[in-house]
C-alpha cells in the first residue's frame, strides 16, 4: 500500500528524527531500508514507509504510518524487529521518534 497522507485515513504516522555523522548517512539509509524490507513491511499494521536523507547529511527522517498505536506497539516488542532498531541505533548519535495524527492537508489547487 502506497503512503496516503490524508485526514480521514486510519492511520497513525511515525516520524522519526535521527541524527547522523555525514558520512553515516547513507550507511543509516541502506539499514532502514533493509529492515522495512526484510521486516517492517510483514509485521501485522504496517502501512508504508517512506526513507528521507536531508541535504546537509546529518539527518535522515523515517515516515512510516501503521494502522493504529497498538500495531506500532506491538513491532517495537517484536523480536524480529528489536536486532534491526538496535543497529540504526548504533549508527545513529540520536534519534527521536514520535507518532502523529494528519489533522490537515493542503494540496496545490
Amino acid at each position: 500500500m502506497a503512503t496516503t497522507i490524508d485526514p480521514a485515513q486510519p492511520v497513525v504516522t511515525l516520524i522519526n528524527v535521527f541524527t547522523v555523522r555525514p558520512e553515516r548517512q547513507a550507511d543509516l539509509v541502506a539499514l532502514l531500508a533493509s529492515a522495512t524490507e526484510e521486516v517492517m513491511a510483514d509485521l501485522p499494521g504496517f502501512v508504508s514507509a517512506n526513507i528521507h536523507a536531508s541535504t546537509d547529511g546529518v539527518r535522515v527522517v523515517n515516515y512510516a504510518q501503521w494502522s493504529s498505536a497498538e500495531a506500532f506497539q506491538a513491532m517495537l516488542a517484536n523480536p524480529a524487529a528489536q536486532p534491526h532498531m538496535a543497529a540504526a541505533a548504533e549508527v545513529a548519535e540520536s534519534f527521536e521518534p514520535h507518532l502523529y495524527a494528519v489533522e490537515s492537508v493542503h494540496p496545490l489547487a
